[in-house]
């Protein structure tokens, strides 16, 4: 995929309704855009339609209608092998649940990001070591995440969604699994992958979570607000 020199996501008119009687208006219009090197969270209750929006965003849904840009191509017109493919070189995806597996290292959990976008075998290790150098875990390499605490295992899960090397980071509820104090280490991880350039953006319920990023998008009723600008 082509990067042009616009916004890494734009939303014109996006809709996602789910048949029913009566339908389910899961997502209004939306008009949406952001740009490279932004850090944007956005925050709603449960229902508002965060993870619709999460899912259009990830390429893990389409929309009913309009149109959805990304790195200024249109992917929701893209065939389905097709938008696999977008999702595994520009995304990367940070959960509340880590998704790792208990019986693989660190090492081996973040190398698994890189077995279907054809990263040659003989670099994975060196990519995925490097990985958890960034997010401050390479005396944990060889750990399984049964040993781990659950900050370690979400800078795991955070190293694996940045192996690929994405544009753009979408992470939904990344410290929901997490005390106070972990939380706040994830959200220092993410203010400085910010100030490295990447693009994120972060969902999330929690409005102190939220005040983190550079901009703040509300969502209620599956409608988008803009709240502001934080320094």
């Amino acid at each position: 995929m082509t990067a042009d020199a616009g916004p890494v996501i734009a939303l014109r008119g996006v809709r996602r309704t789910y048949p029913g009687t009566p339908p389910v208006h899961a997502l209004h219009a939306t008009d949406l855009s952001v740009g490279a090197g932004e850090y944007v969270a956005i925050v709603g209750p449960s229902g508002s339609g965060k993870s619709t929006l999460l899912h259009l965003l990830g390429l893990l849904d389409a929309p009913t209608e309009g149109v959805y840009e990304l790195n200024g191509v249109d992917v929701a017109a893209l065939p389905d092998a097709d938008r696999t493919t977008v999702r595994g070189t520009a995304l990367g995806f940070v959960f509340q649940s880590f998704h790792l597996l208990g019986h693989r290292t660190a090492t081996e959990n973040v190398e698994l990001a890189m077995l279907y976008n054809r990263t040659p075998r003989a670099q994975r290790r060196t990519r995925a070591r490097e990985a958890l150098d960034r997010v401050g875990l390479a005396h944990r390499r060889d750990a399984l995440p049964t040993t781990m605490s659950g900050g370690e295992r979400q800078r795991v899960a955070i190293a694996r969604a940045l192996v690929n090397r994405p544009s753009l980071l979408l992470c939904d509820e990344p410290t929901g699994n997490l005390d106070t104090v972990t939380s706040g280490t994830v959200l220092d991880l993410f203010g400085g992958l910010h100030s490295d350039g990447l693009t994120i953006v972060l969902i999330t319920h929690d409005h102190a979570v939220a005040a983190r990023a550079g901009r703040v998008v509300e969502i209620s009723d599956g409608t988008l607000r803009e709240r502001g600008l934080h320094a």
